[in-house]
């Protein structure tokens, strides 16, 4: 690390940022000291950090290999997770990168970080110390470091690996790394609250069933685009009425809250389409409140099988796209005419819709294939 932060290195990276970095690794190095790769590595973490974390385009901030760089959270998924948590001591049993730790224990006295990957974790110190910003840098392993501290921290958390040793991702918690299920009652010993980092893929009924003391689990989406679940962990917290939070990030979009069974509980009302049609963003699909939002937003159901919903008056609180629609004929579509096409519960894909009608990707309208409890319709937007 010490030789990437000469000035001439530093230069020679600053001189080269809009470089192509393919045509850069064929060329040596013109510094015997470092490599090019580690050169071409440094231009790749600025190229991400401009675009996943921008308060790290700082000077002599060095990047880690690009696998860390993929894996670590994004500032503004980072920045929403530490939303009203603060105390004294805060632990990050699987620091990475840092940059949820950075922005978690932004309200927290004492910072402690655990990180078994040695240079990983000299990385991380190292960029810390620019930043102005203090911690205990622990270079452990995390259920050694559970096993021998007897601390207690106002929250700890943890983002699990996912992938086994053959790169083959997991989602069960009890393949994760650590083994949540293992680990999870000396979490709650340790912490006053946990909070555990998942796959946006995981299933929320299987979390609810296995994990002790859970609380709340976080949804979040950024650009309708499920990114991780958050786990709540509290000491002493009686099941089963867990809330259930959909957040879309970098949207306008309001968040959706609600208990678990109160989706069991609930009945859609159904509607053939109405002036407005509403299509629940990813974090709620993922959420399965398919009922409540229909009962909770009063919102009818178009189909049981189709999770598109309508009224007559606009519902500005719904957690997605709203457009206003009419029905249509098939032969009110003109050939040649651009569309934003979705098809949800019809026969065709949008590429066999956009070949049938002789029509193409574009434009400010949509046409929407789907059915209702009726049969197949065709609405375009206003």
């Amino acid at each position: 690390m010490k030789n990437i932060l000469t000035k001439e290195i530093q230069n020679y990276i600053n001189a080269n940022l809009k470089t192509d970095l393919h045509s850069l690794l064929l060329k040596k190095s013109p510094f015997p000291e470092v490599s090019m790769l580690e050169i071409v590595q440094q231009i790749k973490g600025r190229k991400v950090a401009d675009k996943k974390f921008p308060f790290l385009l700082k000077e002599n901030i060095v990047f880690p290999p690009n696998l860390n760089l993929e894996q670590a959270s994004s500032q503004a998924t980072a920045l929403f997770k530490a939303t009203n948590l603060k105390g004294k001591k805060f632990l990050d049993l699987t620091c990475g990168f840092g940059i949820d730790a950075f922005f978690l224990s932004d309200n927290f006295v004492e910072v402690t970080l655990v990180e078994q990957n040695t240079e990983l974790l000299e990385t991380v110190q190292h960029n810390w110390n620019i930043l102005g910003r203090k911690a205990n840098f622990i270079n452990e392993n995390l259920e050694i470091f559970l096993n021998r501290s007897t601390e207690k921290f106002d929250l700890i958390y943890l983002d699990p690996a996912r992938r086994d040793d053959e790169k083959n991702k997991k989602f069960l918690l009890e393949d994760l790394s650590p083994n949540l299920l293992e680990i999870q009652e000396r979490l709650l010993d340790a912490g006053k609250e946990v909070i555990i980092k998942l796959s946006p893929l995981v299933d929320i009924s299987y979390l609810i069933s296995v994990l002790k003391g859970l609380s709340e689990i976080k949804i979040i989406a950024a650009k309708n685009e499920v990114k991780e679940l958050l786990v709540v962990l509290n000491h002493g917290k009686e099941k089963p009425d867990v809330k259930i939070s959909c957040y879309n990030l970098e949207s306008t979009e309001p968040s959706f809250s609600f208990n678990f069974n109160e989706e069991k509980n609930a009945h859609s009302e159904f509607s053939e389409p109405l002036k407005f049609l509403y299509i629940p963003n990813n974090a709620v699909l993922k959420s399965g409140a398919f009922n409540l939002i229909s009962k909770k937003l009063g919102v009818k159901k178009l189909h049981p099988n189709t999770h598109f919903y309508s009224s007559d008056v606009l519902e500005e609180a719904f957690p997605g796209r709203i457009l206003s629609v009419d029905i249509i004929e098939s032969k009110q579509i003109k050939k040649g005419e651009k569309f934003n096409i979705i098809s949800k519960n019809y026969p065709l894909t949008p590429d066999e819709i956009k070949k049938k009608y002789k029509i193409s990707d574009g434009g400010t309208c949509y046409l929407i294939f789907t059915q209702s409890r009726k049969g197949k319709i065709i609405l375009k937007s206003l």
